[in-house]
């Protein structure tokens, strides 16, 4: 999942950040609504955590462009106005969720969750499988034929992904897309580099390979015909 925070208080946007990568999330922060929409304009987002009051350009601005430049990312206000007229405004003006400072990262976390469903129009499955490997999105307990698999965050974001896609190439630009940030430079091998890391704790030692290498595609997690 990737989301984008738009908040000029670096401490508050410090906090976040850490509690979204922490729960596997790839999060893109700018501190001013200009590079915000810009961004939100340009780049795949599965969620948006905005503030209101922002350099440059405010954030009802922002939202109120991208809804009408047809981006329906979910989009939740962070902000210290939480009068009744503030909330009714923010949602009037296009966003989906309203939360006022101070504020607990689990009820953040839990909003933004809840949008990303709502949005996707399916539940949230807490358990994805794929032959005999199966990920535990509450506990992020992950086993392969009932022996348990200890990955990284990172490495847990990358084979989630390709959980959630099992069956289907995604390319090199897609994992990038989805679970790095926006500036990595997409020239670097650092996709080649985790993939092969992840098949060193997914596929070696067990009969048959999940993850493979399409050529000049990208990668898919299937079961060997």
């Amino acid at each position: 999942m990737r989301l984008l925070l738009v908040e000029d208080d670096l401490k508050i946007a410090s906090f976040i950040s850490k509690g979204f990568k922490a729960a596997g999330f790839a999060v893109d922060h700018v501190e001013d609504g200009e590079e915000g929409l810009h961004l939100a304009l340009t780049e795949p987002y599965d969620a948006a955590v905005i503030d209101l009051m922002l350099p440059k350009r405010d954030g009802l601005s922002v939202i109120e462009r991208m809804r009408t430049e047809k981006v329906n990312t979910p989009v939740i206000i962070l902000s210290a106005k939480g009068s009744i007229n503030d909330r009714v405004k923010g949602l009037e003006t296009g966003s989906d969720d309203y939360l006022t400072k101070p504020f607990s990262f689990s009820e953040l976390l839990a909003r933004v969750q809840a949008l990303i469903r709502r949005a996707s129009g399916v539940s949230e499955p807490t358990r994805l499988v794929a032959a005999d490997l199966s990920m535990n999105l509450l506990t992020r307990e992950v086993e392969r034929g009932g022996k348990r698999i200890e990955l990284q965050p990172l490495e847990f974001s990358l084979l989630e992904y390709l959980m959630r896609n099992a069956e289907r190439v995604v390319s090199k630009t897609m994992i990038m897309e989805h679970v790095w940030d926006y500036n990595f430079d997409p020239q670097t091998n650092v996709v080649e580099v985790r993939i092969s890391r992840l098949r060193d704790k997914v596929d070696r030692g067990f009969p048959g390979k999940l993850i493979h290498t399409v050529r000049g595609v990208g990668y898919v997690l299937k079961s060997e015909a």
